[in-house]
């Protein structure tokens, strides 16, 4: 499980979420420069874009830096993290914070298939089994003060 802040971001409108897209993939970018690349699919004015990337700012999913007189927006975390708390919310809203209702209801409503759920479940075993000793391994040999590759730990059970 991500752990991740306490923080609920509110819901993205279709412009918000178009404004996003473009910061998620070309970067850090001023105003005019999502303005321009929207254009042809959202055309709007210069203070349109702006007060959209205020908004977007103190719903706190874009930053600004300024560099001379012009705002520079980033996205303030990575689209995936952004998706994770999105899903977190609609879990604690709708299923009593219950990730395997949400899953079972997934599944129940055909939104994944049976094959798909184990699937990644074995992909989520095999990572486990991968990760975990190696972690453990590192732990230890902090506590103990020596690198983590002087002595592997094996693993009993």
């Amino acid at each position: 499980m991500i752990n991740t802040p306490k923080i609920r971001l509110k819901n993205l409108g279709e412009v918000e979420q178009a404004v996003m897209e473009y910061l998620w993939t070309h970067g850090a970018s001023s105003s005019e420069a999502c303005r321009e690349a929207l254009a042809s699919s959202r055309p709007m004015k210069d203070s349109t874009i702006r007060t959209v990337l205020r908004r977007l700012e103190e719903k706190g999913y874009v930053a600004h830096e300024t560099e001379g007189r012009t705002f520079i927006y980033k996205a303030s975390d990575q689209r995936q993290n952004v998706a994770v708390r999105a899903v977190k919310n609609i879990i604690d809203r709708f299923c009593g914070g219950s990730a395997e209702q949400l899953v079972l209801g997934m599944v129940d409503n055909a939104v994944i298939d049976r094959n798909q759920l184990k699937r990644l479940a074995r992909e989520i075993s095999e990572k486990e089994t991968v990760e975990k000793p190696a972690v453990r391994r590192h732990i230890v040999a902090e506590r103990m003060g020596k690198k983590s590759e002087e002595k592997p730990i094996k693993k009993t059970v």
